[in-house]
């Protein structure tokens, strides 16, 4: 047996085991370009799956260009495949995606095999266990295998500059691993097409007051395909997100008052 792929299926044995949950968990995987990668993130989904309550897997293809569709359509059975004819961006594959979730718990991941599958199980957990209502998987308290320097340094000044704009602390606010409860995504007003996308939740969730939680994951670079994520392209732009999105603030749902909206159709906003 390949010594990765053993290590990898130690490390699933080890999750917590929550199929005895009667709750859906929905699993969105935005992807282009990615046809190197994503038969094997399908696959450990799927292995994921024995260890998750009820579970169904959306794959959202963003324009891709290659053959990662016809990837993707060999798992028809398994696998809701949904796709952009041009592509719109990371936000907008995700926008997607949650408007399709039928999961009372929906979890974003990435199709670049960055971010294991088989931490899923660890991540759902503060939810079902009602601890939290959104959790980020932290890189920088777990493993960060290969991490480029000013990837590192971008993504901890963007952490920083989440804590200090929101009073808020995290050490991952760019991480393409969360999970939410479905009440958050329908609580949020996502206007992001592109990597913003990130640093725009980060701000909804922190803003509207919800229960947030940070469980280590492990990180490895890519090995095969190309990072759609430059640092001087994107990363300045989610930098000013973060800051354009605390001095405009929209009309914010708490979850309090969503609570309290229950009974009503319409939703109550923050004064």
């Amino acid at each position: 047996m390949n010594e990765c792929v053993r290590r990898q299926g130690e490390r699933l044995t080890r999750q917590p085991n929550l199929a005895n949950n009667h709750v859906k968990v929905s699993i969105i995987v935005p992807a282009y370009n990615e046809e190197e990668n994503i038969t094997k993130i399908l696959r450990m989904l799927m292995d994921v799956e024995q260890v998750l309550p009820s579970m169904e897997i959306i794959v959202i293809d963003d324009g891709s260009t290659d053959g990662t569709l016809e990837e993707v359509a060999k798992f028809s059975s398994r696998v809701k495949l949904l796709k952009h004819e041009k592509n719109c961006g990371k936000g907008a594959a995700l926008a997607t995606g949650f408007d399709e979730a039928t999961g009372e718990v929906v979890v974003v991941q990435d199709a670049d095999l960055e971010y294991s599958p088989y931490d899923i199980p660890k991540l759902v957990k503060p939810i079902l266990s009602g601890e939290a209502d959104v959790v980020f998987g932290s890189r920088f308290k777990g493993n960060r295998n290969g991490m480029k320097f000013m990837n590192y340094v971008g993504n901890k000044l963007l952490s920083l500059t989440t804590e200090f704009l929101y009073g808020a602390p995290i050490t991952d606010v760019m991480t393409g691993h969360k999970v939410f409860a479905k009440r958050v995504i329908k609580s949020m007003d996502l206007t992001e097409d592109g990597f913003n996308i990130e640093p725009e939740i980060a701000a909804e969730v922190f803003q509207s007051g919800w229960r947030y939680a940070e469980v280590p994951i492990a990180y490895s670079r890519r090995r095969l395909g190309r990072s759609k994520f430059r640092f001087y392209r994107h990363g300045l732009k989610c930098l000013w997100k973060l800051f354009r999105a605390r001095i405009y603030r929209r009309t914010i749902y708490t979850p309090k008052k969503l609570e309290k909206s229950k009974k009503s159709t319409r939703l109550t906003p923050k004064d």
